[in-house]
C-alpha cells in the first residue's frame, strides 16, 4: 500500500490523480491533500478518501473547510509552513506535485528533503530550480517522476537504455487550437477561443501556455533537467493528433516512441505505480481510427515563446526563472483580459531582457528573481494598456 498526498488535488491532475487511486484502492491510500481556494471540491475529496489531513491556502475559507470536516478524523491545516508539514509527513511515501506555478517550488523541495518520492506535474519546480532540484533528488536518493505526457514518454522510452547512446530526445506538441491560424488573426483571439483545446482537458493557465506553445517551451527546460540532456539534443515537432506523446532517437538511428490516447490518467498511473504497469479500464486506442498521424515544424514567428524558452535555457542561470515569471503573470492578464495573446510573448521577452541576470542562483536568488520579474511583467503590462 502506497501512501500518497496530492499538492493541488482539486485541479485538473489532482482530481485525475484521485481517479486513479480510486480505482486501485488496494495499492493507493492517501494521506493528504491540497487545495488554494476551492473549498467544496476539497471537502467532498476529503470525506470520499478520509486522509489524515487536508490543506487549504486560502485562509479566509479555513473555518468553512474545519466545519464541514469537524465530525471527521481529518485535520484541517493552512500556510505554507503546514503546506510543508503535509508534503513531509512520515506516513507519506509519495507525493504528487500538481500545484500551478512557482508556489509548488518549496513544498516539493521540502518533500524531497523528506526522501519522499515525488510525481512532478508541476513543471515550474525543474523549469525555476532544476539544477537544485535535480542535486537535491541525487543526494537524498529519491525518485522523482515525470507526469506530463511528454516526460513519461521520454522516461518510459528510456526504460533499459543508455544515456550516453541518445541522439536526440523529440518532445510533441499539438499545437494548439490556432495551429492553422493566420498570423495576422491570431491578434485578435479571445480567451474562450485560446481555452478550447483540441486534445487535452487541463486548467486555464496550462491551457493557454499551449496555445502560445510556452508550455512545450517549459518542458524542453524540464527536459534538460530531468534527463540532464544537453538543448542541442532535444527537439520540438507538431503532432497535431496528439498520439505519439514523445520520442528518442539512438545513435544507431533507432526511434522508441510511446503512444496512446490522449488521456492524463495514463502517466499519472504510471508515475503511481512504478515500476510497476497497472491495467486500467480506459479505452484502447485504435490504428483504424487514427490511421493517419501528420508532423510538423513548429512556427517560431506564430509561437515566439517557444522560441524564448530554447534562448532561455541556453543562456541558463536565472532566466528559466525569469521567463516562467513573467509568462505567469502575461497569461493572468490575458485570463482577464489586459493584453492581447500575441503580447504574452512579448511581455516575456521584454521582461527578460530587463530582468538582473544571475549565473549561479541558490533558491534566495531565485525567490528574489521571481519577485522582481513579475514586478517587471507588470509594468509591461501597464505599457500596453
Amino acid at each position: 500500500m502506497k501512501k500518497i498526498a496530492i499538492l493541488g488535488s482539486t485541479g485538473s491532475i489532482g482530481t485525475q490523480a484521485l481517479e486513479v487511486i480510486r480505482q486501485n484502492p488496494e495499492r493507493f491510500s492517501v494521506v493528504g491533500l491540497s487545495s488554494h481556494a476551492n473549498a467544496n471540491l476539497l471537502i467532498e475529496q476529503a470525506k470520499e478518501f478520509k486522509p489524515a489531513m487536508v490543506h487549504i491556502t486560502d485562509e479566509k475559507i479555513v473555518k468553512e473547510v474545519k466545519a464541514a470536516l469537524k465530525n471527521t478524523s481529518t485535520k484541517v491545516l493552512t500556510g505554507a509552513k503546514e503546506l510543508k508539514g503535509l508534503a513531509t509527513d512520515s506516513d507519506v511515501d509519495m507525493v504528487i506535485s500538481a500545484i500551478v506555478g512557482f508556489a509548488g517550488l518549496r513544498p516539493t523541495l521540502a518533500a524531497i528533503e523528506a526522501g519522499k518520492d515525488i510525481a512532478l506535474a508541476n513543471k515550474e519546480t525543474l523549469v525555476v530550480a532544476g539544477d537544485i532540484v535535480m542535486d537535491l533528488a541525487t543526494k537524498k536518493e529519491i525518485n522523482i517522476l515525470p507526469v506530463d505526457s511528454e516526460h513519461s514518454a521520454i522516461f518510459q522510452a528510456m526504460q533499459g537504455e543508455n544515456y550516453d547512446k541518445v541522439r536526440r530526445m523529440i518532445l510533441t506538441a499539438s499545437g494548439g487550437p490556432f495551429l492553422d491560424m493566420d498570423i495576422k488573426d491570431m491578434y485578435r483571439v479571445s480567451c474562450e477561443d485560446a481555452l478550447k483545446h483540441p486534445n487535452w482537458n487541463m486548467g486555464n493557465k496550462i491551457t493557454i501556455d499551449s496555445a502560445t506553445m510556452m508550455n512545450k517551451g517549459l518542458e524542453v527546460i524540464e527536459a534538460y533537467h530531468l534527463f540532464k540532456t544537453p538543448p542541442f539534443k532535444i527537439e520540438v515537432v507538431i503532432h497535431p493528433q496528439s498520439i505519439i506523446h514523445s520520442m528518442v532517437e539512438f545513435d544507431d538511428r533507432s526511434i522508441k516512441a510511446q503512444m496512446g490516447l490522449p488521456d492524463m490518467r495514463v502517466p499519472i498511473q504510471y508515475a503511481l505505480g512504478y515500476p510497476e504497469r497497472l491495467k486500467n479500464k480506459l479505452p484502447e486506442l485504435d490504428f483504424t481510427v487514427y490511421n493517419a498521424l501528420t508532423f510538423q515544424k513548429p512556427d517560431l514567428e506564430k509561437f515566439p515563446a517557444l522560441g524564448i524558452a530554447f534562448e532561455t535555457v541556453r543562456r541558463g542561470g536565472n532566466f528559466p526563472c525569469i521567463i516562467n515569471a513573467a509568462n505567469e503573470i502575461a497569461v493572468d492578464a490575458f485570463l482577464n483580459n489586459q493584453i492581447g495573446f500575441m503580447e504574452i510573448a512579448r511581455v516575456v521577452e521584454q521582461t527578460m531582457e530587463a530582468a538582473t541576470p544571475c549565473v549561479n542562483p541558490d533558491l534566495d536568488d531565485l525567490v528574489q528573481t521571481d519577485e522582481e520579474a513579475r514586478e517587471k511583467a507588470k509594468e509591461f503590462i501597464i505599457q500596453l494598456k
